[in-house]
């Protein structure tokens, strides 16, 4: 593990190498060799084999970063059932020609919704209603999205990128052992708890190491591979999914399929040290909370110099930030279209000084002291990809928990997602990740609600240094600025980075730090000793792209079931 700072430079020119990748490796399984002929690196770190396949065969047939991104996330529908969708919806971050772009495919309230749908007659909040049923599902964005990317910067036809996920639906894939694992645990608790959802009809048969097959989710892809946007939202799959609806009295129909639209907004983009940082704006919380993070981390260290890596006193510094970035987070943050975001006020340097001075380096802030400062979700997937000229494209996208609603689209064959969660059911009271949310983020019909996912990159002289995001509910934004720490404050390399212990705190639960395996036993003892609740739990796997000195690296989390590939291009 480096300690010392570190710094990216950009290579002008990029020499011939192989360096192909075994799973969750990212380090070349031999030493690099000049070839006679120039060709260029490119490099993609996926959920699973078969998005990371797909996606390399794309570019190597000369597609760029966002035609392999779309052919992956359809495939990701079929063989990421507990993350990749259709039924859901999530955040594209583009660089592309020295140009930046977000797409956002955010899931949308239907026009029925209202603030209220989720408490009883006493103004309490009705216990799953908003987690488990068609009632927590919000217009899918996904399909929409992809489109959107596909028209404004694809190369490739459409028809070609969707197919590899048809033939994966029609024919099938072998099933993971993981994915079988979680989807029999899923099973479980769903019939411990009473649930009468039709989950297991769909995925029962999903057994490990053997061949699964979805013939409704490949018909519905069919219908998107050959009538594009309109293949899911009019004709013959809206109006499944609406008839599915009325029967099951949910609320999506047809009428809100047809409004929803898949939007392009400006990222937020801002100096950090000599790099240019580029983030997911709102209604995605993420890119203003790591911007807080990381801007008042180097305020704080200024002086005394760097901390110890993983340290206890490391871990409480980073904590105490992220009590007020989850402060400002429920007062200020919400769907822009519906409330107005002071995301400047947020990020500036004056606020990010004024911000730090409450923070106590020997103890624990009150939590009841901490106030928003102005005056005035865990299932989740993530893919990397970068192209041979430099373009990449960070893809967080999501059903929110995992396997989303538990409810499939009975003739459509995908899983509905459970996003209305995201909204904040009642001011003060926290969603099942244990986030807090205002009047920002009430539940208003065709609004969007706020989101963690922070898709991201980091520039140096206009060109991509490294392309990071993460799965894991909220502590998505802390996945994201520890990985650009670990990589430009301490030097890691990008297998180093994705295999990190990572830590979260957010305000509440109370002095509650949720930690990754691997936290040094005798830091966690030091941390409860000051007063902290130390809850180990899992965060989402990561995949990430540096691009450093020398050469591209691409990596997955070793424990998860990603692959990376760093290989070259003509």
């Amino acid at each position: 593990m480096a300690t010392s700072n570190h710094r990216f430079s950009i290579s002008l020119i990029l020499l011939a190498t192989l360096c192909l990748t075994t799973l969750g490796c990212s380090q070349p399984t031999s030493a690099p060799s000049a070839s006679v002929s120039e060709t260029a690196q490119a490099a993609v770190a996926m959920p699973d084999s078969y998005s990371a396949d797909v996606a390399k065969k794309i570019l190597q047939k000369g597609g760029n970063a966002v035609d392999a991104a779309i052919a992956a996330q359809f495939v990701l529908a079929v063989t990421l059932p507990e993350a990749g969708n259709i039924g859901g919806g999530g955040f594209m971050l583009i660089y592309k020609d020295q140009k930046a772009d977000f797409i956002d495919y955010r899931e949308q309230a239907p026009l029925s919704a209202h603030k209220d749908m989720y408490l009883d007659e006493q103004g309490n909040v009705i216990p799953y209603k908003s987690v488990i049923g068609v009632l927590s599902s919000g217009i899918p964005g996904t399909v929409a999205g992809m489109w959107l990317a596909h028209q404004k910067y694809g190369s490739l036809q459409w028809k070609e990128l969707v197919q590899p996920a048809v033939t994966l639906a029609e024919q099938g894939f072998i099933v993971h052992p993981k994915l079988s694992s979680s989807i029999t645990e899923h099973i479980e608790d769903l019939e411990k708890r009473g649930f009468d959802v039709n989950f297991k009809d769909y995925f029962g048969s999903a057994k490990a190491n053997e061949v699964f097959k979805q013939p409704e989710l490949a018909s519905t892809l069919v219908r998107i591979r050959d009538q594009g946007r309109d293949g899911f939202y009019q004709g013959e799959t809206a109006k499944i999914i609406s008839d599915f609806m009325r029967k099951e009295n949910g609320l999506i129909t047809e009428q809100d399929l047809l409004s929803y639209e898949a939007k392009s907004r400006q990222p937020i983009k801002t100096k950090w040290r000599e790099y240019e940082l580029v983030s997911a704006p709102p209604p995605s919380s993420g890119g203003i909370a790591i911007l807080q993070w990381l801007k008042m981390y180097d305020v704080l260290t200024q002086d005394p110099p760097q901390l110890a890596h993983n340290s206890a006193a490391y871990v409480h510094l980073l904590a105490e930030i992220g009590k007020r970035v989850f402060a400002d987070r429920a007062e200020y943050l919400g769907d822009p279209d519906f409330v107005k975001v002071p995301v400047d006020d947020l990020i500036a340097d004056d606020y990010i000084a004024m911000r730090s001075q409450s923070v106590l380096r020997d103890k624990i802030s009150m939590t009841e002291s901490i106030k928003p400062g102005l005056k005035e979700s865990e299932q989740t997937t993530h893919f990397s990809i970068m192209d041979k000229w430099g373009n990449a494209v960070s893809n967080t996208t999501t059903i929110n928990l995992g396997f989303g609603s538990g409810v499939v689209v009975e003739g459509a064959g995908f899983l509905l997602n459970d996003e209305m969660d995201d909204f904040s059911a009642k001011p003060g009271v926290a969603n099942v990740f244990g986030a807090v949310g205002g009047q920002a983020n009430e539940i208003q019909p065709q609004k969007r609600m706020l989101s963690s996912m922070t898709p991201s990159m980091v520039l140096e002289d206009n060109k991509v240094v490294m392309v990071t995001g993460s799965p894991g509910g909220t502590t998505i934004i802390s996945s994201v600025y520890l990985s650009i720490l670990n990589a430009l404050e301490f030097g890691m390399s990008a297998q180093d980075v994705v295999d990190q212990p990572r830590f979260h705190h957010q305000l509440l639960p109370k002095n509650e730090i949720r930690y990754h395996e691997g936290l040094d036993e005798e830091v966690i003892s030091q941390l409860e000793e000051m007063g902290y609740i130390m809850h180990q739990s899992s965060f989402g796997d990561m995949h990430i792209i540096l691009h450093t000195r020398d050469e591209l690296e691409a990596a997955s989390e070793s424990s998860g079931r990603g692959q990376s590939v760093v290989f070259t291009v003509e």
